[in-house]
């Protein structure tokens, strides 16, 4: 592991353009903090990332809440993570860690008293849990009130559909619906993306359109056709992340994180903006009014 801290990334350009409403949320970042090793079966952590660097973005985004996601660096070990909420403070900050059909339900108290709300299912390589292991961790979850979120290719989405129409809890779907590479905003799979959320438990988080765009920023329109056809459908039922620090793409292909932010311009109404940035987050993680 390099001892490069994202830090040593400054944050240059202009600010967003966005100027974010008390309360905004950014729903997905994470965070790796000195001293945790990555685990067997992840990938590696190519730099540090604290709290302290991503409050610097923080401020500059103009955000106030924050949502850690357990990298997948770092697989079932949650302690980074409960190291991260702690220092980052219960008024302002959840998570969503690793569980397991196996995690004791002592794990699962601690993990909810640090500010855990979410449990992370990977479909992609690097994945600690997948989806085939959603319907034994479902049951543990529901009695915690958490949600899932979930994160795989959407084009092959259908290969999920059953088992996503089978929860109970709440669930996101990940990553703009990750479509690698991007597909109509007409095409079917979007279709049942819409239907998914019409069921009541579904949620769609807008981020890290940079990984997928075909196009690219900064408006990413090929994913951008699909984010605008969602947030149109149901803008109840969006968040969004910036994905910071940006690990899945090399250094020299970071994007600029005020460009993350500013897409909500171009694929939201005002009106809608303050649903996916305060009111949608502030729902389904417990968040309360600003």
């Amino acid at each position: 592991m390099s001892d490069i801290s994202a830090n040593s990334r400054p944050l240059s350009g202009l600010p967003p353009a966005l100027k974010a409403p008390p309360g905004a949320t950014d729903c997905h970042i994470h965070l790796y903090p000195p001293g945790y090793e990555a685990q067997p079966g992840g990938p590696s952590i190519p730099e540090l990332a604290t709290v302290e660097d991503y409050r610097k973005l923080q401020q500059w985004l103009q955000l106030d809440r924050v949502v850690v996601t357990q990298p997948n660096a770092y697989q079932q070990n949650n302690a980074a993570l409960l190291e991260s909420l702690s220092q980052l403070g219960a008024e302002t900050a959840r998570g969503v860690a690793v569980v397991t059909p196996h995690t004791p339900r002592s794990e699962l108290e601690v993990l909810h008293a640090s500010g855990v709300r979410g449990a992370r299912i990977m479909n992609l390589p690097g994945g600690a849990v997948t989806s085939t292991e959603m319907p034994l961790i479902e049951p543990h979850i529901r009695e915690m009130g958490w949600h899932m979120m979930v994160q795989f290719n959407g084009r092959q989405l259908c290969e999920h559909l059953e088992a996503l129409r089978g929860l109970k809890v709440d669930y996101i779907i990940d990553h703009i619906g990750k479509f690698i590479d991007p597909v109509s905003a007409d095409d079917n799979r979007v279709d049942e993306i819409l239907r998914l959320l019409d069921r009541g438990n579904a949620w769609f988080k807008i981020c890290a359109g940079y990984e997928t765009s075909l196009i690219g920023g900064p408006d990413y329109p090929d994913v951008g056709a699909i984010a605008r056809r969602v947030v149109e459908h149901a803008p109840d039922r969006v968040i969004w992340g910036s994905n910071w620090p940006h690990v899945g793409v090399p250094r020299d292909q970071y994007p600029n994180d005020a460009e993350q932010l500013d897409v909500l311009l171009e694929w939201a109404s005002p009106a809608v903006r303050q649903k996916i940035l305060v009111d949608n987050p502030a729902r389904l993680y417990g968040f309360s009014s600003p």
